[in-house]
């Protein structure tokens, strides 16, 4: 899936509260430290950072763990 996703696409993913949709602020294709939490991202194995529709808080997520959604 990773390939189909990019910067500005609306996605969803799932936490303990439920379902949270976002949008993706940054691929993430290094070993990066992103707010005290490591990330081992790579090109093979890209993270997406996401900011919350809701809260604005920012998170990364592995691409499996992100579901593309329609635009608003």
């Amino acid at each position: 899936m990773s390939s189909h996703l990019k910067t500005g696409d609306r996605v969803s993913w799932n936490t303990p509260q439920g379902v949270t949709t976002g949008r993706i602020v940054r691929a993430i294709t290094t070993h990066t430290e992103l707010d005290g939490h490591t990330v081992a991202a790579s090109k093979d194995d890209v993270h997406y950072e996401v900011e919350s529709e809701k809260s604005g808080k920012r998170a990364v997520h592995r691409a499996e763990a992100l579901h593309k959604t329609p635009k608003r």
